[in-house]
């Protein structure tokens, strides 16, 4: 299901030097040797976005820490996981154990587990699951999330359903189907070990789509539109008060679908603030080239 793409090589030495440049001035004006890409926020703004020529997977964790580190996110969590989907090697991971409000990327677990239990029901039945999937990940509609929930049994059932997934009933705390509740909590490794399950389950075709397309449709539709990135992330978002989540896949030229969770939880500071670091973050991953 992973898609192809012709392998770029760009120099390391020079993307490393331009990683500084993501945590410049939406007016900054852009180096000749780095072009710049408008990234959406939630209320369709645009944002100029540096963006550099690729780097290797270990000046990763150096760009992605730029941007978290940024003075105006003094204080706050965050936990992200980055991971190829064909390798167990984390290109990055920050906090990745700290149980964060996963706001609505909850419903990731809701939605995989409901695959799990009516292919264990009724296989014929998985079908009829695509509309309310689309629901409740591509609109991120919490009414139909919560009776999804209710539907395959509950928070228990939940669990029972992970874990044969690798996910560790640990990882995560369960109040509803939505994330709409603050109460709830999750790791952003368990996202990602969730999403790397997913992609290669029996029934991940139901998952992946169910998801929004970045700049096409669902939540994701005024965001990365007119980028590299357009149509190349579907992703879960979450968005609650001092809370923004992405957990999704990104298109890579050199290691094909990257699975990958960010959150962050920061009282008191703006959504657009948080959702442009958030997606200055993605387009970073997308870029990681092969280096040897």
């Amino acid at each position: 299901m992973g898609l192809k793409h012709p392998s770029l090589a760009w120099g390391r030495r020079l993307a490393v030097a331009l990683g500084t440049l993501l945590v410049m001035s939406a007016t900054s004006t852009a180096s000749a040797t780095a072009s710049s890409t408008e990234v959406f926020g939630e209320d369709g703004s645009r944002e100029l976005v540096a963006q550099a020529r690729g780097f290797c997977p270990s000046d990763l964790g150096a760009v992605l820490d730029a941007i978290a580190n940024q003075p105006q996110f003094a204080g706050a969590q965050w936990g992200i996981v980055v991971e190829p989907t064909a390798d167990a090697t984390p290109f990055y991971a920050r906090n990745a154990t700290t149980p964060l409000i996963p706001a609505s990327t909850m419903k990731l677990l809701t939605s995989a587990a409901a695959l799990q239990i009516v292919a264990q029901r009724d296989p014929q039945q998985v079908g009829q699951l695509k509309p309310w999937l689309d629901r409740v990940n591509r609109e991120s509609n919490n009414d139909a999330a919560d009776a999804l929930l209710r539907h395959i049994g509950g928070q228990q059932a939940v669990q029972q359903a992970l874990v044969p997934l690798g996910v560790n009933p640990d990882s995560y705390w369960q109040v509803d189907g939505s994330g709409l509740s603050r109460q709830n909590r999750v790791q952003p490794a368990a996202l990602v070990t969730l999403l790397k399950a997913m992609y290669t389950h029996e029934n991940a075709a139901l998952f992946y789509y169910s998801m929004p397309l970045a700049g096409v449709n669902g939540t994701l539709r005024n965001r990365f539109r007119g980028t590299p990135l357009a149509a190349q992330v579907r992703a879960k978002t979450g968005t609650l008060q001092g809370v923004r989540a992405l957990s999704g896949y990104v298109s890579n030229a050199d290691y094909g679908m990257v699975a990958f969770s960010i959150t962050i939880n920061q009282p008191g500071q703006s959504g657009p603030t948080m959702l442009q670091a958030i997606d200055q973050m993605v387009l970073r991953i997308s870029q990681v080239r092969r280096c040897s």
